[in-house]
């Protein structure tokens, strides 16, 4: 691949497709805003304030919210009243819940958010959610079946991912959970940054995710990633503009510096946060760990230095992998999260770019019987070409954190 990557082959991508999810002129922002009905509390100022930073359209001639409405009644059925026993987590959003739809013969099994009246999840981020997820469908973004406004209540209705979420396996592993072996972790990684390239390259203007964090990356059946909670997410900047100013909003440790300094928010602060994910995928380390010590807290920090040194590469990659992983895909998937987290936006990479390289890493299948004898499999590559290529232009980016 040409540019940023060039450890990973000369191949030229494929001219992308011009059909774009397109969002309209604000003379269509009636037709966008989500039905609330007459029991909801959301007031016309909420609504207003939302379609001045995002109306969206799926680009037909139909402006409609795709998604389902629900009562509140439907939901307390459908989750036994909100038992315990049907809590699946629970964060500054509220709690999320398992549940069971009565649909046509059979019973259809979701997750169902609830939002904390009084937590960081407030109308306007609620709207925003709905919107966004009514137009923007991908196979690496969650889906939204439906929604509830009955009253107070704020509730969200999506597919039920039954591996749970990213940093369940990689911080929190219970006894029923397998630890991630590197396979899966590049897949998990080439299929979250797919989610990404498609709120930026293909969303029209782009869509900045602002808040991509292991906790918001869900699991599937085969460990297939969806990116979740699309409450903060911005319109990208169009036209002469440069950057999108907000008021600093996402978790510490994944937000990139220049956007928490300055509230200057690019499709380029999307791409440090994914930097931070790859950095827990390969390290098991948390983004900031207050119970290591003072020079290794912060995820970050921690790995520039080592950035610098190929010959240390190995002490970063995580211990629970038990040496379990190629040299040179480590060497190379490090390249990759060393190029994202880069302190200046304009030095990080395109997403496109960082699919191209995790997509051809996700493609190295490992083989773990082999007790440590590495063997990639590359479909159509010899094996001399493949082992030179792979090294090929490593050293050049192994200090570019």
């Amino acid at each position: 691949m040409e540019g940023c990557f060039p450890c990973l082959g000369g191949a030229k991508k494929k001219k992308r497709p011009p059909e774009k999810p397109q969002i309209p002129p604000a003379s269509a922002a009636a037709a966008e805003k989500p039905k609330l009905g007459p029991s909801s509390s959301v007031t016309k100022q909420d609504s207003l304030e939302v379609n001045k930073d995002i109306i969206l359209s799926n680009g037909s001639d139909h402006h409609q919210i795709a998604a389902q409405t629900f009562t509140f009644r439907d939901l307390a059925v459908a989750t036994r009243n909100f038992r315990p026993d049907c809590l699946l987590g629970e964060g500054g959003f509220g709690r999320v819940y398992k549940g069971y739809l009565d649909c046509v013969n059979q019973n259809k099994v979701v997750a169902i958010k609830q939002l904390d009246r009084n937590g960081l999840q407030g109308n306007r981020e609620f709207l925003v959610e709905v919107l966004m997820l009514s137009l923007l469908h991908h196979p690496n973004l969650v889906s939204l079946i439906g929604y509830c406004a009955d009253g107070e209540q704020r509730l969200l209705v999506y597919e039920y991912m039954p591996l749970g979420s990213l940093e369940d396996h990689l911080h929190d592993p219970s006894l029923d959970k397998v630890r991630l072996d590197w396979n899966t972790r590049m897949k998990i990684a080439a299929g979250t940054a797919k989610g990404l390239e498609y709120l930026h390259d293909k969303a029209s203007p782009p869509v900045i995710y602002r808040d991509l964090k292991c906790s918001n990356i869900l699991l599937g059946e085969g460990y297939h990633p969806k990116l979740s909670d699309f409450g903060l997410a911005k319109l990208g900047p169009v036209g002469d503009k440069t950057h999108v100013s907000t008021r600093v909003m996402g978790t510490y440790g994944y937000c990139a510096p220049e956007y928490a300094m300055t509230g200057q928010l690019t499709l380029k602060s999307d791409i440090y946060s994914f930097g931070v994910v790859l950095l827990e995928i390969i390290t098991g380390r948390r983004a900031i760990d207050s119970t290591r010590p003072a020079g290794e807290q912060n995820l970050v920090a921690w790995a520039r230095p080592l950035f610098k040194d190929r010959r240390k590469f190995p002490l970063m990659a995580d211990p629970a992998l038990e040496g379990q992983y190629p040299p040179r895909g480590l060497y190379q998937a490090l390249a990759v999260a060393a190029m994202c987290v880069q302190e200046q936006p304009s030095m990080r990479p395109l997403i496109g770019d960082v699919v191209t390289a995790l997509t051809y890493l996700a493609s190295q299948t490992y083989d773990l019987e082999a007790h440590g004898n590495l063997r990639l499999v590359a479909p159509g590559m010899p094996p001399r070409t493949r082992n030179r290529s792979l090294g090929h232009g490593v050293a050049d980016q192994r200090g570019s954190g």
